[in-house]
């Protein structure tokens, strides 16, 4: 599995037949800027929650390579009035596709279309493949419902998590909910993009490393390998 990051909360996560792509906001991302969104594929583009920082591109790309959405039913049900397919789902569920399965996960934030209108509630996925498994937390505080995800899903290979604070959790919290996790590598995301979510790098990761765990900050457009 091969996980690229695309700046703020976007990612494209290859697995060995199809590719997703999570919350792609990329056209207003100024440090993405070398990121051209009609070069990006994808089979399938997951929605954690309807702001604009997470949907600004999802229909363009859908529209160009006819991805089909998952999210929760507020989310699918929009795109759906826009000619775009969707499977929708909601807290606690799971789905098996064609790449392997989805579980939608909890999430405390909130969540709103720009034009105001209710975006459902926000939510997060683990994703589990024949090889691996993966939990992406979408923008969210640090919960203790965390705890389940291992008990419940299983070993997580790694965690994605919000580490920009002011919106989501901060490294502090991230750095605890891999301890709910039992996952002791990390990818951080949703830092950065805006003032009120500037991280200093090198802190951070000490911060993990002082608890041994790994933390990876990757260069918008660069990737890891599970």
């Amino acid at each position: 599995m091969k996980i690229t990051y695309l700046g703020h909360a976007s990612l494209s996560i290859e697995t060995k037949d199809k590719t997703l792509l999570i919350d792609p906001f990329i056209t207003g991302n100024e440090l993405a800027s070398h990121i051209d969104i009609n070069k990006l594929q994808a089979d399938y583009i997951l929605i954690s929650h309807a702001h604009e920082d997470h949907i600004l591109d999802v229909e363009v790309i859908a529209k160009r390579t006819g991805a089909k959405i998952i999210s929760n039913y507020e989310i699918v049900s929009y795109f759906g009035n826009k000619g775009i397919e969707g499977h929708p789902m909601n807290h606690g569920g799971k789905w098996t596709f064609d790449f392997g399965t989805v579980h939608y996960t909890n999430a405390v934030h909130s969540s709103s279309f720009p034009d105001g209108s209710y975006g459902g509630q926000p939510g997060g996925f683990v994703i589990e493949t024949n090889h691996h498994r993966l939990y992406i937390a979408g923008d969210t505080a640090l919960t203790y419902d965390m705890k389940l995800i291992p008990d419940v899903i299983g070993e997580l290979d790694i965690a994605i998590l919000p580490v920009g604070d002011n919106f989501t959790m901060g490294v502090k919290e991230a750095l605890k909910a891999s301890s709910f996790l039992n996952c002791n590598k990390v990818l951080g995301y949703h830092f950065d993009t805006f003032g009120y979510i500037k991280i200093d790098h090198k802190a951070a990761i000490e911060r993990f490393s002082k608890s041994k765990k790994e933390l990876f900050l990757l260069e918008i457009g660069k990737y890891l390998k599970l």
